[in-house]
């Protein structure tokens, strides 16, 4: 495969997916690919209701075009998954969106095509759940007939100074021919620069890792703040004087805000109790976090009394 003939479908036009499809429409023929048909209207339209994409930005990816149908996207021979890999209720993985996802383009994929994986998921799932459905759906044989990637999403929402071209990207490969394909892929629209990983499930373990090592931090600066609350002192006020320290890491205290720490920490869990392991820290982690709400709720009725009275 050469850059050259790329022509790539990106399927998800979340707050992931969009800005990848805007980056790749400036030099390839791109079809952003969404099963929301108010959304495809919308972004036709160039209106982006996540803000992550501007009119003027969209319409400079002269290359790129939206749809619905997938016959649109039968000529495309890349193909990049950016749909969202929630939990439930219980804290398990929901990978149905990426099963659904694996089989549409599982549908359309032809000989010599290659599937990247961006969705955040446990180290294993794209090889182990997701390549079983491309091969079922397209009666092709993985790493004979087609390859796979996965290069991480590391976009933070609503940030616009860490955004997508100036953030280091993860690459991998499904052998090492297709690793450096999809490495010089990204390096083609990606400012940052870009790491290319010895396998697929070291990309998918960085990820959720890099997640996970926040949302223990987050849990810890959260008890030392409910303990010292209790000891009669200003948390704000021990972490300004300790983060005068060069080396100390700097947490607030607070809720856990958004759903991509809590998924990392349940994909992760997910995965360690499918081979037996119990991760005591992030078990942990999350009991401090959960206790946390409950810190806040009675804090803030505390001084609402206070006021009022």
């Amino acid at each position: 495969m050469n850059l050259e003939e790329s022509k790539i479908a990106i399927i998800g036009l979340g707050y992931v997916g969009l800005p990848l499809a805007v980056e790749f429409g400036k030099k390839y023929n791109v079809v952003g690919f969404d099963i929301d048909q108010q959304r495809i209207k919308e972004l036709t339209a160039g209106f982006d209701r996540t803000r992550e994409t501007a009119k003027e930005e969209l319409e400079n990816a002269k290359l790129l075009k939206f749809s619905l149908d997938k016959t649109d996207i039968i000529s495309c021979n890349i193909y990049i998954v950016t749909v969202p890999t929630p939990i439930d209720e219980y804290k398990k993985p929901d990978l149905s969106p990426l099963i659904s996802a694996s089989k549409t383009v599982g549908s359309v994929l032809k000989k010599g095509d290659t599937v990247i994986y961006e969705s955040t998921v446990y180290p294993g799932c794209t090889e182990e759940d997701c390549v079983p459905v491309l091969e079922k759906f397209s009666n092709l044989k993985y790493n004979e007939d087609f390859f796979c990637g996965y290069s991480p999403e590391r976009i933070n929402p609503g940030d616009k100074v860490h955004n997508l071209t100036n953030i280091i990207k993860i690459t991998s490969g499904s052998n090492p021919q297709i690793a450096t394909f999809v490495n010089s892929l990204y390096q083609s629209i990606i400012i940052g620069g870009t790491y290319l990983a010895p396998s697929i499930k070291i990309a998918e373990a960085a990820k959720v890792i890099e997640n996970t090592q926040r949302y223990v931090n987050i849990s810890f600066i959260n008890e030392i703040s409910m303990l010292l609350d209790k000891i009669g002192v200003n948390p704000n006020e021990v972490l300004d004087a300790a983060r005068t320290k060069w080396n100390f890491h700097d947490y607030r205290a607070g809720l856990i805000g958004g759903p991509c720490l809590e998924a990392s920490v349940g994909y992760f869990n997910y995965k360690a109790n499918m081979l037996g392991f119990s991760p005591q820290i992030l078990k942990s982690a999350q009991k401090t976090n959960i206790e946390m709400v409950d810190f806040v709720v009675y804090k803030v009725i505390k001084e609402l009394k206070k006021n009022a009275a």
